[in-house]
């Protein structure tokens, strides 16, 4: 007796230095609950203390206790020794509490004890030596071995996630390593330098040390192991053959044998692959690897073939990577030079130096270049006209340059020249034309027809695109070329670019126009200065002088203009749950005159907000509502104070960012739940939940509980994702009838939102699958008896009527007796 009090003093005492004692944290009332602890702590630990209340006095521990839980009579439930995750992962236990007299008054209820993982196992090798084999030049990353490790910690956690590692390559060539591993699977494979370096002549066999690690190999403190492996090389003969070349166009009978691919290993299947989509694909393999050419090959349409040979097995997996073939067309000289276009075309000015290249001459020849069969050589063969002389040109017999060789032109000697170009290889030779166009120098300069245009005046207001201004230079040189064509640019007094000068290409007439709006604010004069120059430029000896200028000044009026704006679009973003006049944003207006600006709102719908009419300083005006409207629109007009009060407008966008204020709710209407009455086993039903708030992907999913502890004999609730849930039944003892059943569901916001709705779940007698409930009364419609008495009513009234009807009539026949002689006659 005593030692069980100085026990459970121990445990009150433990229980109260480590805060278990704070309400709702550590204790709390009887209901489903579950605790993780580590395995390995010391025993006497206190996981919590249950609470009841009367007439229970003490509690009740069944199921997976396996000696080691206890509950204390005040509901303080401990372990009395280290857990064992190994021997069991979860307990399962169930908790009732007692009346004095032993009775259950409340539960039993589930209980259940995770024991977490520590990491407190070695990783263990299957074996302590492997052996495996592998054939040089094997693809790189391909298993051809695996070792295997095992380790009693939880998978699921890093305790029992495994690290493989290659320790120690024995030989180790250069600090290169020839072989890996999968560090998750052990798969050892080559690496690249492993699949083009490993010789079984060189060395025929490697030796490797492979450790396992566990806590992922992330922790100084994992446990490890080690295993042995030897690999013996072995020769590999599924190599690429030589490159192949062929002659084009041969006339030999196809198909021709060109080279020979070969599997390790009899029985391969082989087959080639025609990556460059080639139609119709010119070889071909049989099943010894013997490839062949089907057809002569053209060097000009293709000069070179690659695609690849594969081997497979019989199941048609590939053996090792394809070989690539590589097939060269050797040339022939079967194509003659050809002109790159009819008539080439140089330009040279008439005083161009004598030996001054006028161009390069190039003509083509489709076979293989740099070959003897390519070489091309030029020659003249004739110039037309021959004016002042013949000979005037000549050119490169190789280099195809075509320069002057007497004199300099001069454009009234001839403004055109036609020279007749012979082109030859070893066999063929071609004719080809080039025209040689003599133009003008430019040796004049653009000279305006007057220095000054005067002046202009413009109202601020006038449209862009307008032309104001005629301007106009000529030029003495040869017209419509580049030394007479004249281009204006404004080179004084238009630093914003406000103007531009657009050149008609016939006339050489330069029209001014507006290319920016014009401001009287900033600018209400501007004294303006024109060049005109060539596109080409001057010759040595000639610069452009005051002739090729021009001025004229511009006034600028001023007009009455609206305020503007800095943007079109102001976007501010504020949580919706933002207190009444909070500010919310600011917008601003500038009058161009420097008039007071006054606002206003415009489209103002939902009374949100309002606007500082001095400042432009934006407030909330009402409570806002994201899931009512989540952009805000409203306009903000900007007022000139005095003038002509001209306005302008731009748009205020109002973002509302959620607050977590809506309940979860049913995702839709659930009034036709039903379970076929009587069960014949428990069933269970899903439903879905949603609620008004913006959706995060961040945001905790609902969680489900029945909304009375005194459901929870009959009905379960159970989560299946963030947004369904399964209800349950925990029996087949239901009455037929409709049971609705409260779910509290928690949206696990900030601040957290909980609402209970409530799922409408019929027990009734099925038909065909479908619930078959007979008609009920309804209001406003009679019952049987009610239907009855109605009915014998209105037979009863129709009844007296008839009969009243019957006596009166019998009454006036008495009263008023007439025979058939005693009838009035009629008139």
């Amino acid at each position: 007796m005593v030692s069980a009090q100085l026990h459970f003093l121990c445990l009150l005492t433990l229980y109260l230095t480590c805060g278990y004692g704070e309400e709702g944290k550590f204790s709390g009332p009887l209901k489903p609950m579950t605790f993780s602890i580590f395995e390995g702590q010391e025993p006497s630990q206190v996981i919590f203390q249950f609470k009841t209340n009367p007439p229970a006095v003490t509690f009740e521990l069944t199921g997976e206790t396996d000696g080691i839980f206890k509950i204390e009579k005040d509901g303080l439930l401990y372990h009395t020794r280290a857990l064992d995750r190994e021997t069991r992962a979860v307990h399962h236990l169930q908790l009732a509490a007692l009346d004095s007299h032993g009775a259950i008054v409340d539960g039993p209820v589930p209980i259940t004890i995770e024991v977490k993982d520590i990491n407190d196992n070695r990783p263990t090798f299957l074996q302590s030596k492997y052996e495996g084999s592998v054939r040089q030049n094997s693809r790189p990353g391909k298993p051809f071995m695996y070792v295997n490790a095992t380790d009693l910690d939880d998978p699921a956690t890093p305790n029992g996630q495994l690290f493989y590692q290659i320790v120690i390559q024995l030989p180790q060539i250069n600090d290169v390593m020839y072989f890996q591993i999968d560090s998750k699977t052990g798969a050892i494979s080559l690496t690249p330098e492993g699949s083009q370096e490993l010789d079984p002549v060189k060395n025929p066999s490697y030796n490797l040390v492979v450790s396992v690690k566990d806590m992922g190999g992330q922790s100084e403190n994992s446990f490890s192991d080690t295993t042995y492996v030897d690999i013996s090389i072995r020769e590999n003969i599924w190599k690429a053959p030589e490159p192949v070349e062929i002659r084009e166009n041969s006339t030999d009978p196809h198909p021709i044998k060109i080279t020979q691919v070969q599997w390790n290993d009899p029985g391969a299947q082989y087959s080639l692959v025609n990556k460059e989509k080639l139609s119709p694909f010119p070889f071909s393999i049989d099943q010894e690897g013997n490839i062949y050419v089907t057809q002569a090959l053209d060097r000009e349409e293709k000069n070179s073939h690659v695609f690849f040979a594969t081997a497979k097995d019989e199941n048609g997996k590939p053996l090792a990577y394809p070989l690539e073939i590589y097939v060269k067309v050797i040339d022939i000289n079967d194509n003659p030079p050809t002109c790159l276009s009819p008539v080439t075309v140089f330009e040279v000015q008439e005083n161009e130096p004598l030996g001054n290249s006028i161009g390069i001459f190039e003509a083509h020849d489709m076979d293989e270049a740099n070959n003897i069969n390519s070489i091309l050589k030029y020659k003249l063969v004739d110039q037309t006209p021959k004016v002042p002389s013949d000979g005037l040109f000549l050119i490169g017999e190789y280099e195809g340059k075509v320069q002057l060789s007497k004199q300099s032109l001069k454009k009234q000697d001839s403004p055109q020249y036609n020279l007749s170009i012979e082109v030859s290889d070893v066999d063929f030779k071609t004719l080809c034309y080039i025209q040689v166009n003599v133009i003008d120098i430019n040796d004049q300069i653009p000279i305006f027809e007057t220095s000054n245009y005067g002046s202009k005046t413009l109202s601020e207001d006038t449209a862009i695109g307008s032309t104001i201004l005629i301007i106009q230079a000529t030029d003495a040189d040869e017209p419509f070329t580049g030394s007479s064509k004249i281009l204006y640019k404004i080179v004084q007094g238009d630093t914003e670019g406000r103007l531009e000068v657009v050149t008609d290409p016939t006339t050489n007439a330069g029209y001014v126009k507006i290319k920016k709006p014009l401001d009287f604010e900033t600018q209400p004069v501007s004294s303006i200065v024109f060049q005109a120059e060539n596109p080409e430029p001057l010759v040595k000896g000639i610069e452009y002088n005051a002739s090729s200028f021009a001025s004229f000044e511009l006034i600028v009026t001023d007009v009455n203009e609206v305020p503007v704006f800095p943007q079109r679009i102001f976007q501010a973003n504020v949580s919706e749950d933002a207190a009444v006049g909070s500010r919310v944003g600011n917008v601003t207006a500038r009058d161009p005159e420097g008039l007071t600006v006054s606002y206003s709102l415009k489209g103002n719908m939902r009374g949100w907000l309002k606007i500082d009419s001095v400042t432009g300083e934006i407030f909330s005006a009402a409570p806002l509502d994201r899931e009512t409207e989540s952009a805000y629109r409203v306009q903000v007009v900007a007022t000139e104070v005095g003038g002509s009060s001209l306005s302008s407008t731009a748009d205020f966008h109002l973002v509302l960012t959620d607050v977590n204020d809506n309940p979860p709710r049913l995702a839709k209407d659930y009034t036709g739940l039903f379970f076929c009455h009587p069960l014949s086993a428990p069933g269970s039903l899903i439903f879905e939940v949603t609620d008004d708030d913006q959706q995060s992907l961040r945001r905790p999913k609902f969680t489900f509980a029945l909304g009375r502890e005194g459901l929870q004999s009959d009905w379960e609730v159970s989560k299946i994702n963030g947004t369904h849930a399964r209800l349950s039944t925990r029996h087949t003892r239901f009455e037929e009838q409709v049971y609705n059943i409260p779910i509290r569901i928690n949206d696990g916001g900030q601040p957290p939102m909980e609402g209970t709705v409530f799922l409408p779940v019929t027990f009734c007698q099925c038909v065909e699958g479908s619930c078959f409930r007979p008609a009920g009364r309804q209001d406003g419609i009679p019952t049987v008896g009610m239907a009855v008495g109605i009915l014998l009513t209105t037979f009863l009234v129709i009844g007296i009527i008839l009969a009243v009807v019957f006596i009166r009539m019998r009454k006036d026949k008495v009263e008023n007796p007439q025979s058939p002689e005693n009838k009035p006659l009629r008139s």
